[in-house]
Order: C-alpha cells, then structure tokens, then sequence
C-alpha cells in the first residue's frame, strides 16, 4: 500500500493562512490556496494533521489529478489511477460527494457513477475478479470525493471522517452556536496568549473559552476523538499510537489561566458548564450568568471575544440593536483590552460607538460575515493585576 501522499487540509474562506501556520508548526511545507492547504507526508502526517489542527474542516489525500471534459475522459481518468495501492479487497468505498464548477461536466450523480465504474473496474483486474460479479464491499470505509473545477477533476479520499470541528466534548448547544474550529482560528487570529485575561460576555454553549483553554494547556484538539483512516487495515496502528501518545506529552495540564464566560441566559451557562466538564475543563474556565452590560474588572491586558447574535441568529433586531450599543459603552473603560467581535450587521460600528483598528472578512457556514477588531492600549506587564 501507498506510504507517502498528497495531502490537503480543507478550509472555509478566510482561514487559510491560519492553517497555512498550523500546518508549518507540525513542520510540513504546505502550499496556500483558496479553501485549501497543500502538504505532503507519510501516515504519520495523517495523524498529525488529524490530532493538531485546529482551523481545518478535513485532511484528504489527493490520489489524482486530470482533465475530465467528458465522461469518457473521467472514466479513463480515474480508472487509470492506483487505486490498488489505497483500497484493499473487500473495502467499501462510497464515491461520497461530487462537485462541479465551471466545468462541462455538471451533472453531479452521474459522476459519482461513472466514477464508481472506473473504481470497481480497475479493482476487478487488479483482484483477478470477474467483471460480471460486484465486488463485495465488507471491510473498512474509504469515503472518495471528486471535485471537478474549471474541467481539472480532483480525485481524493477523507481521511477524517465527521468534520475535524467536532471535537467530541459538545453535549449541548444553544441557536447557531459557532463551529468549535472557527472558534479557534479566531483566537488564533487574535492577540490573546495564555497569560492573557480572556473573557467572552456572550458565551452561550462556551465555544470560545473551552477552545482558548484547550490551545492554552497544548490539549490536541482532536485527542478525544477517532478518525476514518485509523479503520484502515494498511494503517500501522503503532505509528497512530505514538502520534497520540506524544500529544498527550505535549498537554501542559498545570498552566495557569484565566477563562471566563458570562451569558444573560441562565440555561446557556448551564449547557457551557457541561460542555466544559465532558472537555476536562471545568475547573479551568469561570462560567457565570451576568449582563452584558454588567462586567467589569481591574485587570489589565485583556482581551474580549464575542460572536452576539446577528443574521439568523437575530431574534429581536432592536434588541441587538441595544446590545451592541451597550457593549461599546461597556467596553469603552477598558482600555487596555483588545475586543474581538464577531457580526454580520454591517453596521455594527455605528451601534457600536467605534471605528474598528482592523476588520477581516469570514464566511460563518455561507454567510458573509466580519471581524471587528479593536486593540488595547499597551501596558507594562509589572502593571497587570493577577
């Protein structure tokens, strides 16, 4: 079976360079493209990748690349790929999603089809089985995609599974809570550290604080969860055991932090405290129910990450109105503090009371959203109140 691969880390708009960074620190050279991250590696990169990243959507490898202008051309394309070196006999491999943009080919089931003919096809020689007998699929799961672009077919396998952004510890959530690795590239993204103060006033299900905590102990995000390819029979179990047994070295559990979530709603607190609990955090992160508009503190060199409700997360539009009004006059004394906020209300700045020091343009599942960032007045760290 295949040793080495080309791998990519997909990516929702706007991240990529966060990834581009996550995939450098794991120390593979990658390649930044849109949605994308390109890399190439071994098993043990699939693992890695897999275990680390924690603004990525999925890590797949690429088994090949050719010009599909017809079906003919993407039965050959794919049936001339070695699909003897990634599925074994008796492998079950659903072509599981198929995608065509700006291409002759459009009609997405019947390439799914065709290129599970070209798949069985090649597997039938290749196993000495005859063409007229379907091939039994009993063993482990290799979810294909194929993605078709500007009439260039992209063929690969996930080697994930669910989505990496579920990280196994949500065991309840509110309305539209926000996705765990966007949570974590926006703290990424942000100038908060670990020996920052960080609070979110608008918490809901803890997203943000239980993410912070887990980047600020060195908590792999997807320790607590499997993976696809660890099905795989090829897969040596040993080097998936070290990947994960060395994580688990890297956990510095006697940090000290200071993670703090405030929701007007009690049942939300509730729901975070929970989440906190299945992740192992709960003695890590403050979970408290308070007002907005009731938070103060002393410290200094803080930093503030909020997703409020906008979009469809909009209940009452002048009541989020007042809300953010009510955050700008709230955070307006703390001006050592950084504030980070997430909404699609174009005119949140307004609302707000602030311009904003920088804004950057996400994509929240399909809608178009921005990051309003205000940076804090710089402070001398023997002035910081612990």
């Amino acid at each position: 079976m295949k040793e080495h691969f080309k791998l990519v880390a997909t990516v929702a708009a706007g991240f990529e360079s966060v990834v581009g960074k996550e995939v450098k620190s794991l120390g593979f050279d990658c390649q930044i493209d849109n949605g994308k991250v390109y890399f190439e590696g071994d098993i043990e990169a699939i693992a890695k990748t897999n275990l680390w990243l924690r603004a990525a959507d999925r890590i797949k490898i690429i088994v090949g690349q050719f010009p599909a202008r017809t079906f003919e051309e993407l039965f050959q394309g794919v049936n001339a790929l070695d699909w003897e070196n990634y599925l074994p006999l008796g492998a079950k491999f659903p072509i599981a999603k198929a995608k065509c943009v700006k291409s002759k080919l459009h009609n997405e089931p019947s390439v799914q089809a065709i290129t599970k003919k070209a798949i069985v096809k090649k597997l039938q020689k290749h196993y000495h089985r005859p063409e007229g007998v379907p091939l039994q699929e009993i063993g482990s799961e290799f979810k294909i995609e194929v993605a078709i672009l500007k009439d260039i077919a992209t063929i690969m396998i996930d080697t994930s599974g669910t989505s990496l952004f579920k990280r196994g510890y949500r065991v309840g959530k509110g309305g539209a809570p926000i996705k765990e690795n966007m949570a974590a590239a926006i703290l990424e993204l942000s100038n908060w550290y670990p020996d920052k103060p960080l609070v979110d006033p608008t918490c809901g299900s803890g997203t943000f604080c239980i993410e912070a905590a887990l980047i600020g102990m060195n908590i792999a995000p997807g320790f607590n969860r499997s993976f696809a390819f660890e099905e795989w029979s090829w897969v040596n179990r040993d080097i998936v055991e070290g990947v994960r047994n060395q994580a688990e070295a890297c956990a510095n559990y006697d940090v000290k932090l200071d993670i703090s979530g405030f929701d007007i709603d009690g049942r939300m607190i509730e729901i975070a405290k929970k989440n906190a609990e299945e992740a192992g955090l709960a003695d890590i992160i403050t979970f408290k129910q308070m007002r907005l508009q009731d938070f103060r503190t002393a410290k200094l060199n803080g930093v503030i990450i909020s997703n409020p409700p906008y979009g469809e997360r909009l209940l009452d539009d002048k009541a989020v109105d007042i809300l953010y009004n009510e955050m700008g006059q709230t955070f307006q004394a703390l001006k050592t503090w950084s504030k980070f906020i997430l909404t699609s209300d174009e005119g949140f700045e307004k609302k707000y009371g602030q311009q904003a020091d920088k804004k950057r343009k996400l994509y929240n599942g399909t809608m178009k959203v921005e990051l309003y960032q205000f940076f804090g007045e710089r402070v001398k760290r023997s002035q910081i109140v612990r």
